[in-house]
């Protein structure tokens, strides 16, 4: 800390006369501090001196601290260009910092499989890199010289939609207005098959070996099918799942039925509008979903119900969807590593990791199309 200097210390003859002829000098930081030191040996006190010269008292003082510790080198500027050292993670370090953001966090014994900006400053430092450990922002500008970015997928990833930014746009009205108004429903809603027999990737272990899953073999006989089709709408609002498995596999009819099951079950709640967000799959887009959504929001007009109202996502935008992440949850959630379910169990098994009632299966009345091999005229 310095110490209160009040007053110049006393000057000798030659320092006076120097600081006599500085007061002619060209360059105003010298003038201006001559001025100070003269003006303090005739005992101004640095509020005066910064009065009568249009400074600050700071600036006084700091003339006379720097001529107590350097003497007359203090009527000289500093160099102004900003000091520089060397960064902790310099370049000799792009190499293996790039390598480790490639493996996983739990290959250093951490317990979690994605990285954070704490979590790298962690490891550089306990892998030697580092002196200490470093702060989050000094790791994201090491990261950022690397050319890597270091923002969630969900938050710059794009789609080759056209309309990706209007579509977007849309969907994020939506979920404003469903927060203003309590009488509508925001819903997410895709569909999803549930394998009897593929195992999801599942980081598992059984004593101290770990667990591999391995697809199952289907037992000769079996008379069911060897994946069911599910219908899903995860509500904005609560968060719950409602959930319909299908006899057979989505198509317009099925997805007609299904909307027709959401609709009733809001209405027993009092609520009025459904903003349904969903993908542009077939059985979503097709004219007689478009024509029956309009058919059924006329029969609300009149006899009142549950409207829907439709927001498609943009192609190949999975991560705008909330509910896309929930049925990978859900696989890994009901996987049974020794056998092959049943239909009954796998249906028994999601309804209650997803906390919803087992319904009746939506069945498929409208036959599928068969495909005709036409032959090529020579």
């Amino acid at each position: 800390m310095r110490p209160c200097t009040t007053f110049v210390r006393d000057l000798t003859d030659g320092e006076r006369r120097l600081l006599q002829d500085g007061l002619r000098s060209p360059v105003s930081f010298t003038l201006r501090r001559c001025q100070i030191l003269l003006a303090s040996a005739n005992r101004q006190t640095p509020a005066q001196i910064a009065a009568n010269l249009g400074c600050t008292a700071a600036t006084v003082r700091n003339t006379l601290h720097a001529f107590a510790e350097e003497g007359l080198a203090c009527l000289h500027a500093k160099s102004s260009r900003p000091k520089t050292v060397r960064p902790l993670l310099d370049a000799a370090f792009d190499e293996p910092l790039q390598d480790l953001l490639h493996h996983s966090p739990r290959s250093f014994g951490k317990p979690r499989s994605t990285w954070t900006l704490a979590l790298v400053a962690q490891v550089c430092f306990e892998q030697g890199w580092t002196p200490r450990r470093l702060s989050s922002e000094t790791i994201r500008r090491a990261i950022a010289r690397l050319g890597v970015s270091w923002k969630r997928a969900k938050h710059w990833i794009s789609s080759p939609d056209p309309a990706y930014t209007r579509k977007k746009q849309a969907r994020d009205r939506l979920i404003r207005l469903a927060e203003s108004h309590p009488d509508w429903v925001l819903g997410f809603q895709d569909e999803c098959w549930w394998s009897r027999l593929a195992q999801p990737t599942l980081h598992a272990w059984a004593g101290a070996e770990p667990l591999r899953l391995a697809a199952l073999a289907l037992a000769k006989g079996d008379p069911e099918p060897k994946a069911l089709a599910c219908y899903g709408l995860l509500r904005y609002d609560t968060g719950a799942m409602l959930l319909r498995f299908v006899d057979g596999r989505p198509v317009s009819q099925v997805t007609e039925d299904y909307l027709a099951w959401v609709c009733g079950e809001l209405a027993k709640e009092g609520k009025k509008a459904l903003l349904l967000v969903w993908d542009n799959a077939s059985w979503h887009v097709s004219k007689r979903v478009r024509a029956w959504i309009k058919e059924h929001n006329r029969r609300v007009k009149k006899e009142g119900g549950v409207r829907i109202v439709v927001c498609p996502l943009p192609s190949k935008a999975p991560w705008l969807n909330p509910i896309e992440p929930k049925w990978l949850h859900g696989k890994k959630a009901i996987a049974e590593p020794d056998r092959a379910l049943n239909a009954q169990e796998v249906q028994a098994r999601v309804c209650e990791y997803y906390g919803c009632e087992q319904g009746d299966l939506l069945q498929q009345t409208d036959p599928p199309k068969k495909t005709r091999n036409r032959k090529k005229v020579a």
